[in-house]
């Protein structure tokens, strides 16, 4: 699976040069270091930094996902672009969580990020970092918001691939949501992502009562923080942009409306 996805993405283009430090805005990231043993750095793909993170930073530096004063969750994170993103806004979250595999090699460099960016981050924005892995459980992720109920968005960047996992990821994702109307959940694939898996993801998010919908956008790359390093320029930005999909899900009215018993 992950050879497989790897070659495919590197014949869409898509796979980022990140042996070196990739800076977005202010921030300088690093991905998990390539290893010659078997570790789960390799496995699970954080030794990459792939398109989808880099479409939801360009929606969240637009604004075009509501995050101010919000409680914000990434999962199967990485080098965590989006969420250490959404944390230096000028109206930023008001805690970011940020979660990858609990894998030596991976936390060691998702704390590396968040800890070189730590000065980033706007006042009033918490940012945490933990290990979790998919469809175990949650209690330690959620005694890390300042109220019970789960977060208002769970963000899900380039992680539909993992097709043998979905269940557990869908598991985790609607324990983590919070049941209310304006809780979301921000989803985004490469277009290496065969379409069938992304619609059955969708299917079974629909089926545990998250409505999931596609939206559209340009493929010109329309942020206006300076991006470099892995060989990115602003039309290559672009294409990247292009070779990804994304969607916006929501639970389904029926998943928090009161029961007629509380009526």
């Amino acid at each position: 699976m992950d050879d497989f996805l790897s070659g495919t993405a590197a014949l869409f283009g898509d796979v980022v040069d990140d042996d070196d430090a990739i800076s977005y805005g202010p921030l300088v990231l690093t991905v998990a270091p390539k290893v010659y043993l078997y570790s789960q750095a390799n496995t699970l793909l954080a030794d990459h930094l792939f398109s989808p993170s880099l479409l939801l930073s360009e929606r969240i530096e637009r604004g075009l996902i509501p995050l101010h004063k919000a409680t914000v969750i990434e999962l199967g994170a990485g080098c965590a672009l989006p969420s250490l993103l959404s944390s230096i806004l000028a109206n930023p979250p008001r805690l970011v969580a940020i979660t990858d595999y609990p894998d030596e090699i991976i936390l060691r460099n998702l704390r590396n990020n968040v800890e070189r960016n730590r000065s980033k981050i706007t006042n009033g924005c918490t940012v945490h970092h933990r290990g979790y892995e998919w469809g175990q459980d949650v209690s330690a992720l959620l005694e890390l918001l300042p109220q019970s109920g789960g977060y208002d968005v769970v963000i899900l960047s380039d992680l539909l691939h993992f097709d043998a996992s979905h269940g557990e990821l869908i598991a985790s994702l609607t324990l983590l949501l919070r049941r209310a109307s304006t809780a979301r959940t921000y989803i985004a694939a490469g277009k290496y992502t065969l379409p069938h898996i992304c619609d059955r993801f969708i299917r079974e998010a629909a089926s545990a009562g998250i409505i999931i919908q596609e939206g559209e956008d340009s493929a010109e790359w329309l942020g206006t923080l300076e991006v470099k390093g892995g060989g990115l320029d602003r039309a290559q930005l672009g294409v990247r942009k292009g070779m990804c999909r994304w969607w916006v899900g929501q639970w389904v009215a029926e998943a928090f409306a009161p029961s007629s018993a509380q009526k």
